[in-house]
């Protein structure tokens, strides 16, 4: 059985593409999963809140969320990681990340009622 690799060196450059952003994005990360000793629902959930707490955009998600998603980390789980820090960062930012999140990968992660009266929950 193939083992998953968790974080940015599982991730691979466009063949033969001039990608200075993305290089060292990708050296900031080398190893931080081994470094972190945490375990890899741990690590991933830990870094989503992160986003979350610094307001990220939906595509800074596309690589936590969907590394997430291969391991098995279930949409509860994401869920209630924003239910857990909501109190801490505020529920404007809950609320944004759960929009990009849910538009980024299909996860229904607000009421349908939030979501058509944006700014409501602010």
């Amino acid at each position: 059985m193939a083992e998953k690799t968790i974080g940015a060196e599982g991730v691979g450059a466009p063949a033969e593409a001039d990608t200075p952003v993305f290089d060292t994005l990708v050296q900031m990360t080398l190893n931080a999963f081994e470094r972190s000793g945490l375990d890899p629902e741990t690590y991933l959930l830990t870094r989503i809140a992160a986003l979350v707490a610094m307001d990220a955009s939906p595509a800074s998600y596309l690589l936590n969320i969907g590394t997430a998603d291969e391991i098995g980390v279930t949409p509860e789980k994401i869920k209630g990681t924003l239910v857990a820090i909501a109190p801490v960062v505020g529920s404007a930012r809950v609320v944004s990340a759960a929009r990009g999140i849910g538009e980024a990968f299909g996860l229904p992660l607000l009421p349908e009622e939030v979501e058509e009266r944006e700014g409501a929950v602010t």
